[in-house]
């Protein structure tokens, strides 16, 4: 069970790189750095936005609309809770 648990807590760690990756990539695009003619750069976001998009579209719907995104930093919190409750009570309550 143990295994499991450092499964779940490496995909949540990997998924909060996965999301930084999309957040500096959604600025490079909108402050014109890179550009999505650009056929790398256009296949590098749609995998990004592929990844976040289900995850961060139910956040979306609860939020007021704003004009700056903020699903994201939900996101990252949402992952540190699950990832502290993980940590500090069922790791510690699992036999070994």
């Amino acid at each position: 069970m143990r295994v499991l648990l450092e499964v779940i807590l490496m995909a949540l760690e990997l998924y909060k790189w996965v999301m930084l990756a999309m957040i500096v990539m959604s600025w490079l695009i909108a402050f014109n750095i890179v550009n999505t003619r650009n056929q790398v750069v256009d296949a590098i976001w749609r995998i990004l936005l592929t990844l976040t998009e289900p995850v961060l579209k139910p956040i979306r719907r609860f939020m007021p609309r704003m004009q700056i995104d903020l699903s994201p930093i939900i996101l990252f919190f949402a992952i540190y809770i699950v990832q502290q409750v993980i940590s500090r009570y069922i790791y510690p309550a699992m036999p070994f």
